[in-house]
């Protein structure tokens, strides 16, 4: 690997725990309408979805060593899903097949730079946490979560998880991603006591903030700051912006021509984790997380243009 310091004793640079669905993407510049109003669309792709997928297929294109933790069907979406993530080099051993529930799927209508996206959570909703693999917790350095308000069987138990990663000595990362109940809460307050870099977007560490009594925007990433070590926020074409302490960073965008923004965040986390792990100073690591994040928009799907660590580190001496 081309380098975060190798542990010998740990079989996994990381383990991640998160949902897993297909993703229909579809292509063109039309707005669904209600009355049997057919439009046309410009293309359609069947694409491995689901946040911590596609972060986890980034963290191995960068040559991170990654296992697998979730929850599929048993049908067609689910070996798909399965397929793809072995394809890129993710270990599956820990994702669960239950043949009574379905797989989950997102359709996603991609115009430029925005997305519209129907989700059914089916297997996405339902890992529980006596189905968490602990020995693959064992073998691993770094615990990620993705998608904590989609994963409401686990959810009630991440403290719990992150508390025994904490004792095996794992550092944990949370992307909680977008609440589809816009509450902003669920026992997230607990969780994020015990979450060493929490890597929102802006629109979710502001709705996180003012769910927790922070009325005023610009004083979100303060707020949080108090509760998390590291914090990492993805602030789109503006780049992103980064707080350790009293310390704070803001690294521009990598400037490309964005074919589809799918899986752009999550693409982010896994060049701030690599980052991360080696030892990086923290503007370093923010450059590659962002340069991650833009190269992979320059396909469609969250997964056809992650960046390898090569052509990550290519962009970066570009900035």
């Amino acid at each position: 690997m081309n380098t975060t310091e190798a542990r010998p004793d740990k079989a996994f640079d990381l383990v991640v725990v998160g949902e897993l669905n297909a993703d229909l993407i579809l292509h063109g510049e039309v707005i669904p309408e209600f009355g049997q109003v057919e439009k046309l669309l410009d293309d359609a792709t069947l694409t491995l979805g689901s946040s911590s997928a596609i972060f986890a297929c980034g963290a191995a294109r960068l040559g991170l060593r990654v296992a697998f933790i979730g929850k599929t069907g048993d049908d067609e979406f689910g070996k798909f899903v399965r397929r793809e993530l072995e394809t890129r080099g993710v270990d599956t051993r820990g994702i669960v097949v239950d043949p009574e529930i379905k797989t989950g799927l997102s359709v996603i209508l991609s115009q430029g730079s925005d997305r519209a996206i129907l989700t059914y959570l089916g297997s996405i909703a339902a890992l529980r946490y006596a189905e968490i693999d602990q020995q693959l917790l064992r073998q691993a350095r770094h615990l990620h979560l993705g998608s904590y308000f989609l994963l409401d069987a686990l959810r009630p138990d991440i403290p719990s998880l992150f508390e025994v990663a904490h004792s095996l000595g794992l550092t944990i990362s949370l992307d909680t991603n977008y609440d589809p109940s816009e509450k902003w809460e669920g026992g997230l307050a607990e969780t994020l006591r015990q979450t060493d870099l929490f890597l929102p977007n802006e629109t979710e560490l502001q709705a996180i903030a003012r769910a927790a009594g922070v009325v005023d925007a610009s004083l979100a990433l303060d707020f949080i700051a108090t509760r998390v070590p590291l914090v990492a926020v993805k602030l789109g074409s503006r780049g992103a912006v980064a707080r350790r302490g009293e310390e704070v960073i803001h690294v521009e965008s990598f400037p490309v021509t964005v074919v589809d923004t799918t899986g752009a965040g999550d693409t982010f986390d896994t060049g701030f984790i690599y980052g991360y792990l080696s030892g990086w100073e923290l503007a370093r690591t923010l450059r590659l997380a962002c340069v991650c994040g833009s190269l992979s928009t320059q396909g469609v799907g969250g997964t056809a243009a992650q960046p390898t660590f090569s052509e990550a580190l290519n962009a970066l001496s570009q900035l």
